[in-house]
């Protein structure tokens, strides 16, 4: 199986043909910790021996998107970030406004309202986005409250 072939348990496979580049942009993604933008992949991108076009950076994260491979956020000026999404499917973080470094949340609490709500409503395939947004221990003047590695 080629590596940007659809895996058990994700959504879909890239449309269009799979290429070295397409898997260099989906290799340096998936080494990023925290969100990342198009520009900011394609600077990495760069620096490899595989030249590749920032047109292909955004055809591939379009498609990643489409396909449910990524989380995607919003920073402050609107440009959209991007993150590889884990196997076990759709993520809530919780982002610093100071330094964009981010963290999983547990969130199925949001999940069930979601659902509920479209119930209620009498809608069919609901979706939601949901913001967190704070200022991490790193970035935060007094980190004396709460340790930067207890989980939310």
């Amino acid at each position: 199986m080629n590596d940007l072939a659809s895996r058990p348990g994700e959504r879909g496979s890239l449309a269009g043909r799979t290429t070295r580049q397409r898997s260099a942009v989906r290799r340096v993604l998936d080494g990023c910790a925290d969100f990342v933008s198009a520009q900011a992949l394609y600077e990495r991108l760069i620096t490899t021996d595989l030249p590749v076009g920032l047109a292909t950076v955004y055809r591939t994260l379009r498609e990643l998107e489409r396909t449910g491979r990524v989380d995607v956020i919003r920073d402050k000026s609107g440009e959209r970030r991007y993150r590889r999404r884990p196997d076990d499917g759709h993520r809530h973080y919780l982002i610093c406004r100071a330094c964009g470094r981010s963290r999983p949340v547990e969130s199925q609490v949001v999940e069930e309202w979601a659902e509920r709500a479209g119930e209620l409503s009498g809608y069919a395939a609901v979706e939601h986005i949901v913001e967190l947004t704070g200022i991490c221990t790193r970035c935060r003047p007094d980190t004396s409250e709460r340790p930067d590695g207890e989980d939310v």
